[in-house]
């Protein structure tokens, strides 16, 4: 039966994970942990330079949304005046959608004139949500319907090359991918099936096309999607000044065959995004342009493997190590888990260096979660079960010893023992053996279990050892395993209890069977040999011994009702207790007579004013 259910638990689990991998509910959770695995901060292209519209511009030359495009003019102009150090491209990360000034923006047109169309400018794509139909006929709500899109004014349009800026935010708020291009609506771009390309692409293309380079176009997923590493944190790209460059306090050979990116480089701008690389720090958007044009590059672009295969490579992973960590130790489990979620981790960096991206959180969950049920199973659940094996232990051995193994948690139990100063307390039924043949079986075991638990009772509270049971007698131990204050006096006291407490069972006895019983009880004290006495699959604690062998002998003579200890204990004892002696009597198996004495009272035991609260 237990065979049958974990095999339905570990389809369970498997199934759960392969949904999990396919619909991916802790994307930001994943993405955490891959943006760090799979990062390749390797330090930045020195053919990228940045010459940003910073404070020091702004402050220069006014507010960046007052300003005619006579410095964008002047800026391409300084680029181009000296051909042999000239940029091999510019990027400009702005949107000129509108005329500013007639005269300026003509100059502007003019200086990307002379460039021989190495100037990239941005563009901007408008989404309206819209009711639109598929291929197969079926209304659906698409969010990202373009409604326009909105392009340099026409006449620098016609002597720049452009491409869209918009940031691709993923639902957790960190940019890390982006399209090559994007289909545009034949209403917009007047025919059908036409394309316009991302701005950081149409930069990579024009770079190629000015140096004879080779375009490297990434694959995408089935959206037209990729991601991308990043190479650079924020500010670690070459960034310059607008102010310096046009004060020429910047050399113009600085630029040579280097890709220039202008872009907003201040926080008025309010043009700053979350890179996935760095969390906790923002990124101007023409530095993340900056950090997908090297990706370009470098061919650091990422495509997700289909989620229907990782669900079904996920799912075989975890259900290999729940079926090899069945019954094992939860350190070899742990060990294993980690061992594995490292491969894992190595295993998607390798992919990742080769434009794969794989999934990490589920595994490293499965993985977490099987780890705490198999810690559950072997602690908590052994715990229940040791608790359970503990109190039924407790019928047949001493309440003390199974608290102490409890304890200690030391449940091997070992043959041997220890020699220690005891004091031995037998009882037993005076005419038992011709009481029971006059009744019934069942009577006798209900009268037999009255006093037994008379006697338990009496026993462990005075935190004496109930030994065993021998027919109608029973033995206890005080003074071990444990050390116990006053033991010889606590025996005594027992039996004085279990004498003198009988009155009411005898009662009771007298009116449900009209018979009744008599306790015969023997103390002694002195050494015993304590501990497991018998075999490896049957053993005992108990005490034996010279001093056990007298404990019994007292037992033995000791008449209805009768207490009777040795003169060891009556030693012991002084005046706490009052007794008659009953004189020499011979013990069997000894060859002196021994002066034994009849207990006829205790005096209740003295409180330590130590203990008192």
């Amino acid at each position: 039966m237990k065979k049958h259910i974990f095999k339905i638990g570990v389809a369970a689990v498997a199934v759960l994970v392969a949904l999990a991998v396919i619909f991916n509910p802790f994307f930001p959770v994943d993405r955490f942990i891959t943006d760090r695995i799979y990062s390749r901060l390797n330090g930045t292209d020195s053919r990228i330079i940045i010459i940003g519209i910073d404070e020091e511009s702004l402050a220069k030359y006014g507010n960046f949304t007052l300003w005619s495009r006579e410095k964008l003019a002047e800026l391409v102009n300084k680029l181009y005046e000296d051909e042999e150090n000239a940029p091999a491209v510019v990027g400009m990360d702005f949107i000129l959608t509108d005329h500013f000034d007639e005269v300026h923006d003509g100059e502007l047109v003019e200086a990307i004139k002379k460039t021989d169309g190495r100037v990239v400018v941005g563009t901007n794509i408008v989404y309206r949500g819209a009711i639109e139909t598929d291929s197969k006929g079926r209304m659906y709500y698409n969010t990202e319907h373009i409604e326009d899109v909105e392009m340099p004014f026409d006449e620098l349009n016609e002597v720049a090359v452009s491409g869209f800026t918009n940031a691709s935010i993923s639902s957790d708020g960190y940019v890390r991918s982006t399209m090559n291009s994007i289909a545009l609506p034949a209403e917009i771009s007047g025919k059908a099936g036409a394309t316009h390309d991302f701005f950081a692409y149409a930069v990579y293309k024009l770079y190629n096309e000015k140096t004879s380079g080779t375009t490297v176009t990434p694959a995408t997923d089935n959206a037209g999607r990729f991601e991308f590493l990043y190479s650079g944190e924020s500010g670690e790209f070459s960034e310059v000044s607008l102010e310096a460059v046009l004060s020429d306090k910047i050399p113009m050979n600085a630029f040579k065959d280097s890709i220039v990116l202008v872009g907003a480089y201040a926080p008025g701008f309010q043009d700053s995004y979350q890179p996935a690389s760095d969390r906790g720090s923002s990124m101007y958007g023409v530095e993340i342009h900056a950090n997908i044009l090297q990706a370009y590059m470098q061919g650091k672009t990422l495509i997700n493997i289909n989620e229907y295969l990782m669900a079904l490579i996920t799912s075989l992973i975890v259900v290999a190590f729940l079926v090899f960590s069945k019954n094992k130790k939860p350190a070899l489990i742990i060990s294993v888990s980690v061992i594995l979620l490292i491969l894992y981790a190595l295993l998607g960096r390798m992919l990742a260096a080769n434009g794969y991206y794989i999934s990490c959180v589920y595994l490293l969950v499965a993985l977490a979660l099987a780890d705490i049920y198999f810690i559950l199973e072997k602690y908590v659940l052994e715990r229940i079960r040791r608790r359970h094996t503990l109190d039924v232990f407790k019928k047949y051995v001493a309440p003390q010893v199974v608290d102490e193994l409890s304890r200690t948690g030391d449940f091997e139990l070992h043959l041997g023992g220890e020699k220690r100063d005891v004091a031995l307390l037998f009882v037993d039924i005076r005419g038992f053996t011709s009481m029971s043949e006059l009744l019934e079986p069942e009577q006798v075991v209900e009268i037999l279990n009255e006093y037994l638990k008379h006697v338990t009772d009496c026993v462990l509270s005075h935190n004496g050892t109930l030994d065993k049971f021998i027919g109608d007698a029973a033995m206890a131990i005080f003074n071990a395993p444990f050390d116990l204050d006053d033991y010889i006096y606590e025996a005594v006291a027992t039996a004085w209890d279990i004498s003198k407490g009988s009155a009411e069972l005898e009662k009771k006895l007298e009116e449900k069977f009209g018979r009744t019983v008599k306790f015969g009880v023997g103390v002694n004290n002195g050494p015993a040999i304590v501990g497991n006495i018998g075999c490896d699959f049957r053993m005992d604690y108990t005490a034996i011994g010279d001093t056990v062998n007298t404990a019994a002998r007292l037992e033995s003579n000791a008449g209805p009702g009768q207490v009777l200890i040795s003169e060891g204990v009556r030693e012991a004892l002084g005046d706490r207790i009052e007794v008659e002696s009953v004189g020499e009597i011979p013990l069997k198996g000894k060859s002196n007579k021994i002066e034994v004495f009849s207990v006829t009272a205790l005096k209740p035991k003295k409180k330590d004013p130590e203990k008192e609260p």
